[in-house]
């Protein structure tokens, strides 16, 4: 059985920048324009501080994206206590959502530090997903969500993996194509035209899925939980929302609660 993204789409693209400086502004207008989407994970300590962006702004400027965690005062987690580590998620978490009316259910982790203490952390604190600094170069499906490795830092894309994404080999599934970056990054290095020019080339594809990360989280979650029947005839989907997979040569929706004869 071969699944597919939403509406049979064979590609997924995604984007995820840090720290909520006030350049975020000048990204999601570019994103937009391009009918692009992605995550921004904020550090509420910083919020409405000189650079950053304000507490009052971040509905409407962040709207069709997804705001998601990235502790407090984005301090190394690796010096903390686990008391310490878990006020600075759990204070996040609370003041994003108090600020912007939904809730958070995404993280990155300060400065790339990661370990296993951190992630269950994470996890007993309400977070589903979390993004590590570690380039996979390579659009395959995580396999630990809470140590979500990206494709690569936006510094990373190049023309061939550009093309490789749009035009992949024929025995290639379901690519998924994961940027990631801080937005102040293309004001001092003076990179907005080359990173629009990237956006360009990736906008429009009537086969590449355009989301947040936790649309994507929510997608292969319910995927992975299809259950098949054992002489492969059937194919049941417990989750809560729709997936499609290949039948025939079609993709076919396989809604909440709804089963399929392969």
């Amino acid at each position: 059985m071969d699944v597919a993204f939403p509406e049979g789409k064979k590609k997924a693209l995604t984007f995820s920048y840090d720290d909520g400086q006030i350049f975020d502004r000048r990204l999601i207008c570019m994103l937009k324009e391009y009918g692009l989407k992605g995550t921004f994970h904020l550090n509420s300590g910083t919020v409405g501080t000189d650079g950053y962006v304000t507490k009052e702004e971040i509905p409407e400027l962040y709207d069709g994206m997804e705001i998601a965690g990235h502790t407090v005062s984005h301090p190394y987690l690796l010096q903390k206590s686990a008391a310490e580590i878990t006020a600075e998620i759990w204070e996040d978490r609370k003041m994003l959502e108090q600020w912007n009316g939904k809730i958070v259910r995404g993280f990155s982790y300060p400065f790339g530090e990661t370990s296993g203490h951190i992630s269950d952390i994470l996890k007993n604190s309400g977070l589903e997903y979390a993004r590590t600094v570690v380039s996979t170069h390579s659009f395959g499906w995580p396999d630990d969500f809470l140590m979500w490795n990206p494709t690569c830092h936006h510094n990373e894309v190049t023309e061939e993996m550009i093309q490789h994404f749009l035009a992949p080999f024929e025995y290639e599934r379901n690519l998924l194509f994961y940027i990631w970056g801080h937005s102040f990054e293309f004001d001092r290095e003076q990179t907005w035209g080359k990173f629009e020019a990237v956006c360009e080339k990736l906008s429009g594809q009537g086969d590449v899925w355009y989301v947040t990360n936790i649309q994507i989280k929510e997608y292969i979650t319910a995927v992975r939980s299809l259950v098949v029947s054992a002489d492969g005839r059937y194919v049941y989907n417990p989750s809560a929302q729709s997936v499609w997979i290949w039948k025939d040569g079609e993709s076919v929706e396989i809604c909440s609660g709804k089963d399929v004869k392969l």
